[in-house]
């Protein structure tokens, strides 16, 4: 059956990790969104954070079909590499790109803290800034915020719904572990399992990495 429902230029599909929505424009990803109970709730999320971005959304369906088909794979336990796709990061400030482009080469199965990625860009003081920048990151999982963790051993905070359960839920997956085993201690590095390319997902994809 397919689970996935079509409303203009955005797709909402059905996974493990609840109703999931994405916007793209082209071979860009703009927005996505998770957890959701109804695939109702899900487009009225994305739609109220994307704003104008989904009237002027225009869709290349061969490349999104090859992402909607990853992030099943990935909510099912599939490992997934999403590097290649391309995000639209125009209305990020320096600062965010930064951030952002140092979260996304955290490999799967890994953590590392606030502090460590404000060192990384070059602000060591500056861990909270990071995690406002965590907070409001706008295409969690493929850019993956949930492993950022803090510098005590501890979680940190997560956005997404279900906040820290959601956060422990994703680490798990990608660790193949239970949830409880996957409470986040600092630069944890795990003995890595077979990787599936996001663009290997379907067999038409040409996205690029973007940061």
């Amino acid at each position: 059956m397919d689970n996935s429902l079509r409303h203009g230029r955005l797709t909402v599909f059905r996974t493990n990790l609840g109703w999931m929505a994405i916007l793209c424009h082209d071979y860009v990803l703009q927005r996505v969104t998770f957890g959701h109970k109804s695939a109702s709730a899900a487009e009225a999320a994305l739609a109220a954070d994307a704003g104008e971005l989904a009237s002027q959304a225009a869709l290349n369906e061969c490349w999104h079909d090859a992402l909607v088909a990853a992030l099943t794979e990935f909510a099912a336990g599939v490992r997934v590499d999403f590097s290649d796709v391309k995000v639209d990061d125009r209305r990020w400030t320096p600062f965010q790109r930064k951030v952002l482009a140092v979260c996304r080469r955290i490999p799967l199965g890994e953590t590392r803290t606030y502090a460590e990625l404000a060192a990384e860009v070059g602000s060591p003081k500056a861990a909270r800034a990071v995690g406002r920048v965590m907070a409001t990151n706008p295409v969690p999982i493929i850019i993956p915020c949930h492993r950022v963790v803090g510098s005590g051993g501890g979680l940190g905070g997560f956005s997404a719904i279900g906040g820290l359960t959601t956060k422990r839920k994703l680490l798990a997956l990608e660790r193949g572990t239970s949830d409880d085993a996957a409470t986040a201690g600092k630069n944890t590095r795990h003995a890595p399992r077979t990787t599936h390319h996001a663009s290997r997902s379907a067999r038409h994809s040409s996205a690029t990495s973007a940061v």
